[in-house]
């Protein structure tokens, strides 16, 4: 059973930078994909960065490219969210997924990071940025 923790949320004024952990454990396999979700109150949780080990392959939602980074540190079994030049529209809870296989695939359509399905989910951190 693969467990995910997030931890680095806070508070922080736009402009400045935070960086997100989520700790691993349970899994043995390099082909995973590995998201970073946001939520925010009364909107739709949204895809903001992923990222398939095996692959070497990173994405982004459009809001967060250049801003945001995602890597893993494969010795600690730990996802970072680099978060630069935050915005207050960047407020929301931030959660940390991950399923084995691609980021990308096709079946009957494209899934991408965002869209497709995910097994394992952390409780999630709040990030909030104050104009």
């Amino acid at each position: 059973q693969v467990q995910l923790v997030e931890s680095g949320g806070g508070s922080v004024q736009a402009g400045g930078s935070l960086r997100l952990s989520c700790t691993a454990s349970g899994y043995t396999s390099s082909n995973f994909c590995w998201g970073w979700f946001r939520q925010a109150p009364g909107k739709e949780r949204e895809g903001v960065a992923g990222l398939w080990i095996e692959g070497d392959r990173r994405y982004y939602a459009d809001s967060v490219k250049g801003r945001f980074f995602i890597s893993q540190d494969k010795v600690d079994n730990t996802l970072y969210l680099d978060m630069s030049s935050l915005k207050p529209e960047d407020t929301a809870m931030y959660y940390c997924a991950a399923t084995r296989g691609e980021c990308e695939y096709w079946n009957k359509g494209l899934y991408t990071f965002k869209t497709r399905p995910y097994d394992y989910w952390g409780q999630g951190t709040q990030v909030t940025v104050s104009s």
